[in-house]
């Protein structure tokens, strides 16, 4: 057998202490052709902060020999020995010490400190490192990938009442390479876990807040946020309760305007968001534009894309009305399709990420939830809201505003925003995309760019 041979069987203890819960490292000694002794990692079930691999194999190896010193022996282990393990085997006086994987953090043999390298020492081990080292250190990353998305699980626990898609769903996403963020802590959040991008620097001169509709979620503004981003801005890009990344309550009767708007503002609040352009589309505007008139000095800019306010005391359009009868009579409608329809430019795994979050339809109460709930009357939830926004855009607004529109859009397109933009004071006039639908920022690299040079100005 060759060092690899023996590093495979170092690597089998490591599987084991990782079926153990333990981090997978796992160690053989040699003794002149013969395996002699195995450890693999156990301080946690042993309660011992000494259990290393190394500690462990060094121990069973002695008791084999009858002799603690192990002159003839050579030491296979898959993680780089810390300085107690790289101790011991000088001590042992171990002749030959093989790694996979080096250890940046704690390595003892030329990571952090070299411990063999000492030529005071009365005894010399010779060191050979990088052995099986892509298996040795995929194992670790594995783990502690695993580790710390428990972690993660166990700082937001989840609510009887609600479910968590699946990390795995989200995997290989297409132009989405951005760290989750999460919060739980928000007062009308209750426990519920919000997923948000938060990239850029902390202090930028300004902050992009986008704000996603029914039923897409945050990745819909992946072709932005890089133009955003080049700019050295700061984005903000939350997932709505119910969609994308965070928490999905299983009742449709869940789902409230008032208590949608509360989390966004609590969210502001809490991240301390300043100079920021707000931006929205489909429901990111019907509750995104009742946000600035709470606080409107932390708003300097607005671009709107085919959105509306639904202030209940105008009647809703044939073409919405006409999407919300579809999504009740057909409400496990095919969201990679929907989004195919009206993109054709976008890819089927693109078109296909935007169902990722809803694996069945028990994730699907949001979207069977937000048609309904758009304000119709004087006094649903959220109309009084929305016309005292409206009033706020009308007459107080004082930052910059630009609107890009999606013609080809039956629900929210042309004449509706239009509407909109006369009621927003000092909107100039709108940049009509006419190869773009509903979901303009499907064709958003063009409109970021436009947006960074108008809010430059």
């Amino acid at each position: 057998m060759n060092d690899a041979d023996y590093m495979g069987l170092a690597l089998t203890e490591a599987v084991a202490a990782h079926a153990a819960g333990e981090v997978p490292v796992g160690a053989v000694v040699v003794h002149q052709g013969r395996v002699v002794g195995v450890g693999r990692n156990a301080p946690i079930g042993a309660h011992d902060p000494t259990a290393h691999a190394e500690i462990v194999a060094l121990r069973a190896a002695a008791q084999t020999l009858g002799n603690y010193r192990l002159d003839d022996c050579e030491l296979y282990v898959t993680l780089e020995p810390c300085a107690m393990c790289s101790g011991a085997m000088l001590h042992a006086r171990v002749r030959r010490v093989v790694f996979g994987a080096s250890d940046p953090k704690t390595g003892a043999a030329g990571s952090v400190v070299n411990l063999f390298g000492q030529a005071q020492l009365n005894h010399q081990t010779l060191v050979q490192g990088g052995v099986r080292a892509e298996e040795c250190g995929t194992l670790l990353s594995g783990f502690f990938k695993t580790r710390r998305d428990q972690q993660r699980r166990e700082a937001h626990p989840l609510r009887e009442d609600a479910l968590r898609t699946p990390e795995k769903c989200f995997d290989g996403l297409p132009g989405y390479p951005w760290s989750p963020r999460h919060v739980s802590d928000l007062p009308s959040l209750a426990g519920l876990r919000l997923h948000y991008l938060d990239e850029g620097p902390q202090d930028a001169p300004r902050t992009w807040l986008c704000l996603h509709g029914n039923p897409a979620w945050s990745y819909l503004y992946r072709k932005m946020i890089p133009v955003f981003l080049a700019a050295g801005d700061r984005v903000l890009a939350p997932d709505l309760i119910g969609f994308g990344k965070s928490d999905k309550p299983k009742k449709d009767t869940f789902h409230r305007f008032g208590w949608h708007r509360d989390v966004l503002l609590e969210l502001v609040e809490r991240l301390d968001l300043r100079n920021v352009v707000l931006v929205v589309q489909d429901w990111g505007g019907l509750l995104g534009l009742t946000l600035p008139m709470a606080a409107p000095a932390r708003y300097r800019g607005l671009l709107a894309m085919n959105t509306m306010l639904a202030t209940g005391d105008a009647p809703l359009t044939p073409g919405f009305l006409a999407w919300r009868e579809m999504c009740a009579q057909k409400p496990d409608y095919d969201l990679a399709r929907l989004f195919a329809r009206g993109n054709r430019h976008m890819d089927p795994a693109e078109c296909a990420a935007y169902s990722a979050p809803f694996p069945d339809r028990g994730h699907r109460a949001a979207l069977r939830a937000f048609p309904a709930m758009v304000p119709e009357q004087p006094d649903d939830d959220g109309a009084a809201l929305s016309r005292a926004a409206r009033d706020f855009w009308r007459h107080r607004w004082q930052g910059q505003t630009l609107m890009a529109i999606g013609t080809q859009d039956p629900v929210l397109g042309e004449p509706v925003m239009r509407q909109l933009a006369a009621s927003i004071r000092g909107c100039p006039a709108p940049i009509l995309l006419p190869e773009a639908g509903h979901f303009v920022q499907e064709h958003g690299e063009r409109i970021a760019v436009l947006a960074c040079e108008h809010f430059s100005r």
